[in-house]
C-alpha cells in the first residue's frame, strides 16, 4: 500500500488542505485534495492531461485562489488577494514554464539576468558573476552571448532553468520539463533537476506525464486522475509495485483499463441502424 504523506511539521514546505477548485461552476478541476510536500525533496505530480496538475502549481503560486480549502507555503497561507505578501512569497519560488517562456529579443545572459535586475539592487558586476555561475550549473556558460534563436530546444529549457534558480529559490516548480525533448536532452534535464535540488537544498515539484524520468529522480510521487482526485501517492517503488488497476495502467502505459480507450458512446447498433448480432 502507498505510504501516507509526511506528517505536518517543520519539514513541510507546502500544505494543500482540503482544496477544491474550478474555473467555473460547471467543472471541478481539483476535488477536496490534501497533500504535503517536504522540504528538500523532489516530488513528482503525475497524471493525464486535464487532471489538474498545472492548476495545482498555479494555486501554490497564488495565480488563482482555491474555491475552498487552504494552500500554505512555509506555514503561511497563500492569499491571491494579498499582493504584497504574494510578491514576497514568489521571491522564494522559481518556476520553469512548460516551453521556457524566454525573451526572444534578449541574449542568453540577459534572460538569466532579468529577475536579478528586476527584483534586486545588485551591481552589474555581481549580477554578471551570478548569471555565469547559474549558466555554468546547467552547462551553458559558454552560450551566454548567444541569441535565443541560436539555441536548441533542449538548451532553451536549460537556460530557463538557470533563470528559474537565479534568485536561489526555496521552491522550484517544473511544469512539463521533459515535453518536446529528445532522449538525450530529457536525460540531461532529469539529471539537472535532481542535482540542483540536492546541491542547493531546494524543494522541487515536477509536473509531468513522463513516468520513467520522474520515477528515476523523485523521492515522492503523487498520481492524479481526471476530476482532480488523488489516485495514489508514495515512493516511486510503491507506485511501481502497486496492484491497483488504475495505478498500474498509468505507470505501465497500458492503452486500456479503468481509464477506457473508448469515449462513452451509444451501442453501434443504435448509431448504424443494424442488429446487435450484426454489430458484434
Amino acid at each position: 500500500m502507498p505510504s501516507d504523506p509526511p506528517s505536518p511539521n517543520t519539514d513541510t514546505l507546502i500544505e494543500i488542505d482540503h482544496v477544491t477548485f474550478g474555473y467555473d461552476a460547471s467543472r471541478t478541476i481539483l476535488s477536496d485534495i490534501s497533500l504535503r510536500f517536504r522540504r528538500g525533496q523532489v516530488t513528482s505530480i503525475l497524471g493525464s492531461s486535464g487532471c489538474g496538475k498545472t492548476t495545482l502549481l498555479r494555486l501554490i503560486g497564488g495565480v488563482h485562489a482555491a474555491n475552498s480549502g487552504t494552500v500554505r507555503f512555509a506555514g503561511e497561507v497563500v492569499d491571491a488577494r494579498d499582493k504584497d505578501k504574494l510578491f514576497r512569497m514568489r521571491r522564494r519560488m522559481g518556476v520553469l514554464f512548460q516551453f521556457g517562456a524566454l525573451f526572444t529579443d534578449l541574449s542568453v545572459f540577459d534572460n538569466v539576468a532579468f529577475p536579478l535586475r528586476e527584483q534586486t539592487d545588485l551591481s552589474e558586476a555581481m549580477i554578471r558573476d551570478i548569471v555565469l555561475m547559474k549558466l555554468n550549473a546547467v552547462g551553458l556558460r559558454g552560450a551566454a552571448s548567444l541569441r535565443i534563436s541560436e539555441v536548441s530546444g533542449g538548451m532553451a529549457r536549460r537556460i530557463a532553468l538557470a533563470r528559474a534558480i537565479a534568485l536561489d529559490p526555496e521552491l522550484i516548480m517544473y511544469d512539463e520539463p521533459f515535453a518536446g525533448l529528445d532522449l538525450i536532452s530529457m536525460g540531461v534535464a532529469a539529471n539537472l533537476i535532481r542535482t540542483l535540488n540536492d546541491v542547493t537544498g531546494s524543494t522541487s515539484l515536477v509536473i509531468s506525464h513522463d513516468v520513467p524520468e520522474c520515477m528515476a529522480i523523485s523521492d515522492y510521487v503523487v498520481l492524479l486522475a481526471n476530476g482532480g482526485r488523488i489516485v495514489a501517492q508514495g515512493t516511486p517503488k510503491e507506485l511501481m509495485d502497486s496492484v491497483d488497476l488504475e495505478v498500474r495502467q498509468f505507470v505501465r502505459g497500458e492503452p486500456d483499463g479503468p481509464v477506457k480507450f473508448h469515449y462513452p458512446a451509444p451501442p453501434l447498433a443504435q448509431d448504424f441502424g443494424v442488429s446487435a448480432e450484426a454489430a458484434s
